[in-house]
């Protein structure tokens, strides 16, 4: 471990092959309460794309009283320039007006983000799950209509702070309606991580079940728990290929205080290097992004793996 990089032994039971779906520059950075200008939201992506990540999730198309951290969405695109678009740099985007500035800046990659409980639906699009599944309707259409790649995101897949244990049933009954819009991938997000390894399999069993395979999926752990890694090498082992995870383990959600970081992408990039399973990701770049990140944010990096590199406490 001298030279940063684990010992590897492969492991059989996991893909050759993942994609991380990196989400700090917007699900990570979304809750922080101290202003990151536009200008570091784009470095933060052009250093993450230089360190080997392909998919990056930009930034968000939300009102600015939703989310005032990602208010500069247009301007972080016209940092970036050809950078910010193409089908590897979706951005999120809540209804048709956001997904109207989307196609404006010429992006190739939507997402939308749903709820399979009714509470945080209301909390976090101020509609039911059947409003919002309505107002997605028109967005997944035209998207696809103009040649945009679609993610349907579900929160509160394994549990709601306000509603507790969330059933099986109603993910995938949610998730499944999701897909049935057209969207091209389903990411199941443990909100709050309360998340266990046989929650997995049996979350992804159903889907598989209802029609809904394990490559059209992916997961999306917070690590509240200390379960992300678990979790999500439990996914891997049940075929999916496609993890979401946040650079520093950044993150949070502002409707719901209980959520804590994601998944770190060092964490997990240390994790799938030792199983020989390729990611394309430089581990010593991505440090290096996560420790400048850091320093802009004005404390240390949550992520395991950051702190053992880096010396950090």
């Amino acid at each position: 471990m001298d030279n940063g990089l684990p010992q590897r032994e492969p492991d059989a039971e996991l893909p050759d092959r993942v994609t991380i779906y990196e989400v700090g520059p917007r699900d990570g950075l979304q809750n922080e309460k101290s202003v990151v200008p536009a200008a570091v939201k784009a470095e933060f992506v052009r250093r993450l794309a230089a360190a080997g990540l392909e998919t990056i999730e930009t930034t968000s198309f939300v009102p600015p009283t939703w989310v005032p951290q990602l208010a500069d969405a247009s301007e972080v695109l016209a940092e970036l320039g050809q950078v910010g678009l193409g089908r590897r740099r979706p951005v999120l985007v809540p209804n048709e007006r956001g997904l109207d500035r989307a196609l404006e800046a010429g992006v190739g990659a939507v997402a939308i983000f749903g709820s399979a409980t009714e509470t945080f639906a209301r909390k976090n699009l101020n509609r039911t799950v059947a409003e919002s599944i309505e107002m997605f309707a028109p967005v997944v259409t035209r998207a696809r209509d103009a040649g945009v790649w679609v993610r349907a995101y579900v929160s509160m897949c394994f549990g709601d702070p306000w509603e507790g244990p969330v059933p099986v049933e109603q993910v995938v009954d949610v998730g499944t309606r999701l897909m049935d819009l057209g969207a091209d991938q389903l990411s199941l997000g443990d909100t709050i991580g309360v998340g266990t390894t046989g929650q997995v399999r049996r979350l992804l069993d159903a889907f598989s079940a209802r029609g809904v395979g394990p490559e059209r999926i992916a997961v999306h752990f917070h690590d509240t728990y200390g379960q992300a890694l678990a979790n999500t090498l439990t996914a891997l082992r049940h075929g999916v290929t496609v993890v979401d995870a946040s650079t520093g383990g950044l993150g949070g959600c502002p409707y719901a205080k209980s959520a804590t970081g994601n998944l770190a992408t060092e964490d997990l990039v240390w994790a799938l290097d030792g199983a020989g399973v390729t990611t394309g990701v430089d581990l010593a770049q991505l440090v290096k992004t996560s420790v400048w990140m850091a320093e802009h944010l004005g404390r240390p990096s949550p992520s395991r793996v950051v702190r053992a590199l880096t010396g950090g406490d």
